[in-house]
């Protein structure tokens, strides 16, 4: 079966074809680097993603924070890493940088604050 995908990896946007059969691969054609391949091989045989959403924050300047993942994590957890990231609340001031959950649902990645939210005066 042929699968249609659109590299996201650079600028270049190659379309690529993959014939993919039983979960094998047996061929990829289109890419016009190594990337693209790894790229789609990583999305038929292992697809991650990563997240970026926001947290609430007491006492802040602003009522949420931003925050994301350190590392993507399987495409299969999402729904229960989102679940995971809504339960974090913080008190003003949190930092960016800040790690707020390290090993989100057993995998290696970390929810990380993208915004500085001060306490409110």
């Amino acid at each position: 079966m042929l699968k249609q995908y659109t590299c996201i990896i650079c600028p270049n946007g190659c379309e690529i074809e993959a014939d993919v059969e039983n979960q094998e691969i047996r061929s990829i054609t289109g890419h016009t680097c190594k990337r693209g391949e790894e790229y789609v091989r990583q999305e038929i045989l292992a697809p991650k993603r990563t997240i970026a959403s926001s947290i609430v924050v007491k006492n802040g300047e602003l009522p949420l924070a931003s925050v994301r993942l350190t590392k993507p994590i399987p495409k299969d957890m999402i729904f229960p890493a989102m679940e995971e990231i809504k339960r974090i609340t913080v008190t003003a001031p949190v930092q960016a940088g800040t790690v707020l959950l390290s090993g989100i649902c057993g995998t290696d990645s970390n929810v990380v604050c993208t915004k500085t939210v001060n306490a409110c005066e």
